[in-house]
């Protein structure tokens, strides 16, 4: 089918996949998941996609995306980097830690 249709069956598969389901399955709806969270993200920050690429790798805005992408998806450090062009996943990671141990 068309690609809006394959993102509808994603979209409603979020939340519902189980063991009978395949990897590919699974994979496709968490990025799907992880990617509507960076939609609604440039939404909120009032960006656009263009800005993600122009804006520092430790703009405040990008560690908030990436601290709630690695909070509330399964999204691996390194995906969230190069989807935020953040830089590496050691720079990625040493950015959160320095923000968690400054929360403290």
């Amino acid at each position: 089918g068309t690609e809006g249709f394959r993102q509808e069956l994603l979209t409603q598969m979020r939340g519902r996949i189980g063991e009978n389901h395949y990897g590919d399955q699974r994979a496709q709806s968490q990025t799907e998941q992880a990617e509507g969270m960076v939609r609604e993200g440039l939404k909120r920050l009032r960006w656009q996609e263009a800005d993600l690429m122009t804006r520092p790798k430790g703009d405040r805005g990008k560690v908030s995306l990436a601290l709630q992408l690695r909070k509330e998806t399964t999204a691996t450090i390194k995906w969230i980097a190069e989807r935020l062009h953040m830089g590496t996943s050691t720079h990625l990671n040493h950015l959160l830690y320095w923000h968690r141990r400054t929360k403290q």
